[in-house]
């Protein structure tokens, strides 16, 4: 039996710079990490208060350095949800404070009712603010 996600684990090229980004830009705190520049891989693990999962950042020493791209074999994008449109129209005004590049908010082209924002992290990872009215999922926070 599955009962959820634990983590999400992305490929970085540079996980200090990235774990900073994800701090600063969408308010996450490291929660941990392993290795160090001499070891194969270095990890850092970030939570955020309204997820129920964590995001793992993982730079390895033998990465090609190639950045991000959704039409490889893999990851397509990842998609953050957010209670409303008056939060989604918040984070749109927080990216621009921040200079951090990012589409207009626009409807769904999947779900009637919603919106999302779509922006990248520094290593082009696609990135999504989405607002879903119609979804009935219990959220549920936590420290």
């Amino acid at each position: 039996m599955i009962i959820g996600l634990h983590h999400l684990g992305l490929t970085v090229a540079d996980v200090e710079r990235s774990a900073r980004w994800y701090e600063d830009v969408l308010e996450f705190r490291r929660v941990g990490g392993l290795g160090d520049a001499t070891t194969e891989r270095r990890k850092v693990f970030l939570r955020h208060t309204g997820l129920q999962l964590r995001l793992g950042l993982v730079e390895h020493r033998s990465s090609s350095g190639q950045p991000f791209d959704e039409t490889r074999t893999g990851l397509d994008h990842l998609a953050f949800e957010v209670p409303s449109q008056d939060e989604l129209e918040r984070w749109a005004r927080r990216l621009d404070e921040l200079g951090v590049a990012h589409s207009p908010i626009a409807a769904s082209h999947s779900i009637p009712g919603a919106a999302v924002l779509v922006f990248r992290d520094p290593d082009n990872i696609q990135l999504e603010l989405f607002t879903d009215p119609t979804d009935p999922v219990e959220r549920v926070a936590f420290a």
